[in-house]
């Protein structure tokens, strides 16, 4: 089973769950707003990418971070992405905890996603 990781009201999101219905790929939704992100889970996706592909740097939670809360190095980033979890890349799709999509491109999804 799927997990998808995100926020509901993202238009890339909604983008993703609608492709994903449409291909009948089945899913859990992990709500950050409502559900959070702990410690664990964010350095078990640190063994698989690094930090740099999981923060979003192009969404306004990063935009209007003043500079000095910007993350520099993992440790930052973790503390960053457990307070704003608005700020990891969306969505983020595991299964069997393995990362299998970053982002939202019909493309990869398409190779990712049995159809």
């Amino acid at each position: 089973m799927y997990t998808l990781y995100a926020i509901p009201n993202c238009d890339t999101v909604k983008k993703a769950r609608v492709w994903l219905a449409e291909h009948g790929v089945e899913y859990q939704f992990h709500d950050y707003k409502k559900q959070g992100i702990d410690k664990k889970t964010i350095e078990h996706w640190l063994t698989q990418k690094p930090w740099e592909e999981l923060v979003n740097r192009s969404g306004m939670t990063w935009k209007q971070l003043p500079d000095e809360k910007k993350p520099t190095n993992a440790e930052a980033a973790i503390a960053l992405m457990i307070e704003k979890p608005s700020v990891i890349r969306r969505p983020l799709i595991e299964e069997n905890g393995q990362i299998v999509a970053l982002g939202f491109k019909p493309d990869a999804y398409s190779e990712t996603f049995p159809g």
